[in-house]
């Protein structure tokens, strides 16, 4: 293995970037200003992802509230992320500096819910909504439009999917995933259909972000323009999505994964594996990955480590099971949480990785590390995909070869 070499890359991404944020969010959201009034208790509903600027977005709207007369608050809308638990939601938000003090309002947490109603198709499906939210005067969603690490449709995971399995709760992402994949492709625009058909959605902001995980738009949409809305923005996602721009990686590096980087851990459409049943695999092919961290803003859950070949002692040892577990078996995608074969320290992970890829030409490796499945800008690659780069003007070289590098105790180098 010391005869790996790697540069590092910055690799070009699709640019498209919101200046002013706030001033951003106060402009959308005058397009439901008329329908707010003064007294009105109005719950702000939140997700789990790593969204940039989250913080700032969130503080921006519930002012725009407050300073319409509204009583905004704040409730976690992530199905059963946290351990499915108020309180483990509740820290997740933390985590994103989203708190009572940070927002000047009230953060409701609850796992318990209101049925809606039932739905004809499929038969007895019921549509559930958190009771902070249902029993406030309105709700406002906020939520980032991109492609799903499960499934592939006209609404993916977006605002529509925030009205379901959000704001639904553990319930509802129970019942939902009950049914796979399809229940997640064909279901949820339906059940999403029944809440706003409740009365209680006063809007939907949606944030798109682009290839730098920054964020590129802003649109505030009423209940009527929902469904539209999502659909446009991830048309858009599409294109702006970053990516590794190859067809094939014989070994790949990812330093961390994390609940904040995809609720997968390591987004499904960067590496190229699915891992549900019946679910075709994505590109590029990966022929054998090992990660290495689990992000502290998992807060143990490593839902997604079963995506990877070969992982640490140090991550399995950060695993909290209970959290993990209640997430996988919810998602119903069991394969996702299997451990992988599990080395010492990075350096021995990396040694496995490399010997089980298939590819013994050391000159002619496919090698790639990344810090994680959000953060694409700056990656390491061995000669063989530098040079692939190279040939496309995708991207620019930054520091000359050298030895994949690790400290005395096996860790690798920090980027």
């Amino acid at each position: 293995m010391d005869n790996i070499s790697v540069c590092k890359v910055r690799l070009f991404q699709q640019k498209e970037e919101v200046r002013d944020i706030s001033a951003k969010v106060r402009a959308e959201y005058g397009s439901i200003r008329k329908s707010i009034h003064p007294g009105m208790k109005i719950a702000v509903a939140v997700g789990s992802r790593g969204i940039c600027s989250i913080d700032r977005i969130v503080k921006t709207l519930v002012d725009c509230l407050r300073e319409d007369g509204a009583e905004p608050f704040i409730v976690p809308a992530m199905g059963s992320h946290g351990g499915a638990t108020a309180e483990g939601q509740a820290e997740i938000l933390r985590g994103y500096g989203i708190t009572e003090e940070s927002m000047g309002v009230p953060v409701r947490s609850s796992m318990k819910v209101v049925k809606l109603a039932e739905l004809e198709e499929p038969v007895g499906l019921p549509v559930y909504m958190d009771r902070y939210a249902y029993d406030a005067d309105g709700v406002i969603v906020t939520g980032r439009v991109k492609c799903h690490t499960d499934f592939h449709g006209s609404h993916e995971s977006g605002i529509v999917k925030m009205l379901a399995i959000g704001l639904g709760k553990h319930a509802q992402a129970l019942a939902v995933h009950a049914y796979g994949a399809r229940g997640l492709r064909d279901y949820i625009p339906l059940v999403s259909r029944r809440v706003i058909e409740s009365g209680k959605i006063m809007g939907a902001l949606a944030i798109l972000e682009d290839g730098y995980d920054h964020t590129a738009d802003l649109k505030m949409a009423g209940p009527e323009e929902i469904f539209q809305v999502d659909s446009e923005f991830l048309k858009r996602s599409r294109k702006l999505i970053a990516g590794l721009p190859f067809q094939e990686i014989d070994v790949l590096i990812v330093d961390e994964m994390g609940k904040e980087i995809s609720g997968t851990g390591m987004d499904t459409n960067i590496i190229g594996r699915i891992r549900i049943p019946g679910e075709p695999e994505g590109s590029p092919l990966c022929r054998s990955i090992a990660v290495l961290g689990l992000s502290e803003a998992s807060h143990g859950n490593a839902l997604g480590v079963g995506l990877a070949d070969v992982t640490t002692k140090r991550l399995a040892d950060a695993v909290d099971w209970k959290v993990t577990n209640e997430n996988v078996i919810t998602s119903g995608f069991l394969q996702r949480g299997f451990l992988p074969v599990v080395a010492g320290n990075d350096r021995e992970a990396v040694r496995i990785a490399v010997r089980s890829c298939g590819k013994p030409d050391m000159e002619n490796l496919k090698l790639a590390r990344i810090r994680n499945t959000l953060n694409l800008e700056e990656v390491y690659l061995s000669g063989a995909l530098f040079r692939e780069v190279l040939a496309d003007a995708r991207g620019e070289k930054l520091t000359d070869f050298t030895s994949l590098s690790f400290d005395r105790e096996g860790r690798i180098d920090p980027f």
